[in-house]
């Protein structure tokens, strides 16, 4: 029947953030802090950040006593040893795999899960079937840009973030503390 809406109900989400366009880890990072308002047991793991990794995220997660878990060597695209990082995915989706199984969390962020996935280090085909199997209320957030098709078509919510406009390639302004950093 047309204008009705179907019952409403209650379920754990798999969520999308991606696109060429800047804030998707940062949304990410704000559902995550949102949740830990509510009481909610979070966590978070990231595919490209290193273990030396300190960005204002970071800082500010460990001031809440969030657990963040650095699971790459930085900036991929500039590896001397693809390899290594390959690996250091593998052992990432190792974690955060048994992490979304344990039953412990209630929202889980896999940080940049997509370039893994796409580099063909993690199969898509995992991720959704562990996904499959996680907790029935349990919340997991992915980001990074050029989500597979699959991930999407699996997806619950799915937001594409566009760029418009971008200091850096315009103007040659790097990245500032408090924004990117």
């Amino acid at each position: 029947m047309p204008g009705t809406r179907p019952p409403k109900k209650h379920k754990g989400l798999v969520i999308i953030n991606t696109g060429d366009g800047k804030g998707k880890s940062t949304a990410a990072f704000g559902m995550l802090m949102r949740a830990w308002g509510r009481d909610m047991k979070v966590v978070a793991v990231q595919f490209i950040k290193g273990e030396t990794s300190k960005f204002g995220e970071h800082m500010a997660l460990a001031k809440m006593g969030v657990e963040v878990i650095p699971a790459g060597r930085g900036f991929t695209w500039t590896s001397h040893d693809l390899d290594v990082d390959a690996g250091k995915a593998r052992h990432g989706w190792k974690i955060a795999s048994d992490m979304i199984l344990s039953g412990k969390y209630d929202v889980m962020m896999l940080d940049e899960i997509t370039y893994p996935i796409r580099y063909g280090w993690l199969e898509a085909s995992d991720v959704i079937e562990t996904l499959s199997r996680r907790p029935e209320m349990m919340h997991v957030v992915m980001t990074g840009r050029n989500a597979p098709e699959e991930l999407i078509e699996y997806a619950d919510l799915v937001t594409e973030m566009r760029l418009v406009k971008h200091p850096y390639a315009e103007q040659g302004v790097t990245a500032q503390k408090g924004v990117e950093l």
